[in-house]
Formats: structure tokens, C-alpha cells, sequence
């Protein structure tokens, strides 16, 4: 993997690690059934439903690859001071991730995506959420909570992960940024649409493919290595940031700096679902920055694991113990 580490070195440093995760929680619900009919009042399938159950989404779903990973994990947000906000930060406490800066807003509904499978297909999919911004006082609440976290529990990297719906605001942003730089620490973004250009500054800023090509409103071929240099150009010119990662979907992931690039293409894989597999990527290469990896070297280590989480039904976590098996056996020790 590097010619400094080893694998099982790296594995190791990971629970030495704290991460700070800041941005849209949210809770994923499944509902598990098997269809044998179709309802005679209209022509849709029946589900008759024998397992329900409840998942961490958006930015929690970061911090539950991190925390699967071994590091210590916190998570500052907003959630709806509703049955699901407490069932989320329930969730959170449960598996062993700090939910102690999440704030409760009575004028917020928690985001809730809930699903529908059959027989490991999502047969439907519907979402209960808001999208505005925070209110001013609430936004403030949670800056402080932030910069408590950056000053008292020193976290080796902070992650912003936006899914547009409402947390991570534009003054929220420049702030983080900000503290962080002053701290010396680093900041890996997951950017959406509405806040895409905010954050200037940021080390490392991985969109996927739409998204770099919605925000550059760039023809960007990942058969074509040179558009996609010419995307890191315009997007390092704005931003400022050290390392720009475009995942590619079934092509893999881009990644560049200043000096450098590649494409590290996609392994093989029985693509189930992919969803989350985006951050699972994104703990992966904080987790880089904050060990000083090589980040051409991660690239290759969130790889294997965004293919294996795309193996699975749903939004999981990756394995590590599967993780650290199959990196040895495709990167050796």
C-alpha cells in the first residue's frame, strides 16, 4: 500500500484517530417484505412486511464507517426535536458514536429516507424531511458546539458532508474552514449543488461525477483523462484545495493534486446497492489525511471498500475485518 505502512499499520492507526463529522444526519428506515401479490384495488405488488428496521444515513453514515473503522467519532448536526430525532441520536449512542452536539430544533422534522425491499430489491422509497437553512440562532448553537469540539477534543480531521438539506449553511461553512485552518487541521468535503462553491479552502473536496459536472458545467468523459484534468484545474482554481477526488461510479474514482493524477478504476464487483458508497469513500480518505497517508495509496484502500459496501442491500457501513482481508489480498502487506 505505501512504502512507509503496512496495511495492519494502518488498520492500527485507525482507532487512534478522532474525527470530527459535521452535516446532514439523517435515518434510514427499511421496511423488508416479500410480494406474492397484486392488490386488487389498484394494479400495484403487495408487501407483506416481516422486518423493519432502522439505519444511520447521510453524514451519520460517515460516522458509522468511522467508527466501524475504529476512530473515535464526533458528530455535530441538527435534528428534528421529534420521535425520530431521538430514535437517530438513540441509534448513534448505540453504536458507540457521540451524539452529545447534535441539537434538538422544534422548528425542524428529522430527515427520515424509508424504504421498501423485496427480495433485495428497493421496490420504493419515501422521504419525510426539509431542506431550508437553519435559523440564525440554531446555526449559531451549532458553531459553538463545533469549535468546542475543534478546541477541547483536538480531532485530527473534520469532514463536511452537505446532502441540501439545510445544515450546513454558507456562514456555518466559512467558519468551520476557518477554525480549522487556524487549528491545522484538515477538512474533507462532500459537496452538494446549493453550497457547492463554499468551500474555498478546504483540503480535499470529493463530488461525484454529476456533481463536478453540474457545478463546472463541464463536459467531463471519465474515458477521457483530460477532461477530467481539466475539471481539477477549474475546480483547484476556485477552491484552493489540495486534493480533488471525482468518483466515477463503475469507472472508480479520479483523484489529483497539484502536480499529480490518476484514475483508479473500480474492481469488479455483485453491485447490489449503492447507496452510501460515497461515504464510505469520504471516512476512508479523511482517515488518510489525518494519518498523513499517501492519498494515492487511499484512494486504493476506499476503493475496495466502496465495492464492498455495494455488495450489501441498503446503506452499511463497511467492514473492516472484510476490508483489511481483501486489501491484503489485492494491494499485499
Amino acid at each position: 500500500m505505501s512504502s512507509q505502512n503496512t496495511i495492519a499499520e494502518i488498520f492500527e492507526s485507525f482507532q487512534h484517530q478522532r474525527v470530527l463529522v459535521i452535516g446532514d444526519v439523517m435515518l434510514d428506515h427499511y421496511i423488508f417484505g416479500n410480494v406474492t401479490r397484486i392488490s386488487p384495488e389498484a394494479p400495484i405488488p403487495i408487501v407483506d412486511v416481516y422486518k423493519q428496521e432502522n439505519r444511520l444515513g447521510g453524514a451519520a453514515n460517515v460516522a458509522a464507517n468511522l467508527k466501524e473503522l475504529g476512530a473515535k467519532v464526533f458528530v455535530a448536526s441538527v435534528v428534528g426535536d421529534d420521535p425520530d430525532g431521538y430514535t437517530l441520536k438513540d441509534t448513534l449512542q448505540m453504536q458507540g458514536i457521540s451524539s452529545r452536539y447534535i441539537i434538538l430544533d422544534q422548528e425542524r422534522k428529522t430527515t427520515v429516507k424509508n424504504r421498501i425491499i423485496s427480495r433485495n430489491q428497493q421496490m420504493l422509497r419515501y422521504d419525510v424531511e426539509q431542506r431550508n437553512s437553519l435559523e440564525e440562532n440554531t446555526e449559531l448553537l451549532l458553531l459553538d458546539n463545533i469549535i468546542d469540539i475543534i478546541y477541547t477534543e483536538s480531532p485530527q480531521v473534520v469532514i463536511l458532508q452537505d446532502y441540501n438539506k439545510g445544515v450546513l449553511t454558507p456562514k456555518l461553512i466559512a467558519n468551520v474552514i476557518h477554525n480549522c485552518r487556524q487549528a491545522k487541521i484538515p477538512v474533507a468535503v462532500d459537496p452538494k449543488y446549493d453550497n457547492f462553491f463554499e468551500y474555498r479552502g478546504c483540503t480535499l473536496i470529493k463530488p461525484n461525477l454529476t456533481e463536478a459536472i453540474n457545478a463546472l458545467e463541464m463536459d467531463i468523459n471519465p474515458q477521457k483523462i483530460e477532461t477530467l484534468i481539466a475539471a481539477d484545474s477549474q475546480l483547484r482554481a476556485i477552491m484552493q484545495n489540495d486534493y480533488t477526488v471525482i468518483t466515477l461510479s463503475a469507472k472508480g474514482i479520479f483523484i489529483a493534486t497539484a502536480d499529480d493524477h490518476e484514475i483508479c478504476p473500480a474492481y469488479q464487483r455483485n453491485i447490489t446497492d449503492v447507496s452510501g458508497a460515497g461515504d464510505t469513500v469520504l471516512s476512508l480518505l479523511a482517515l488518510g489525511l489525518a494519518l498523513q497517508l499517501d492519498m494515492f495509496a487511499t484512494i486504493e484502500l476506499a476503493n475496495i471498500a466502496a465495492g464492498l459496501v455495494c455488495e450489501q442491500v441498503g446503506v452499511v457501513p463497511v467492514n473492516k475485518e472484510r476490508l483489511y482481508n481483501e486489501a491484503v489480498a489485492m494491494l499485499g502487506d
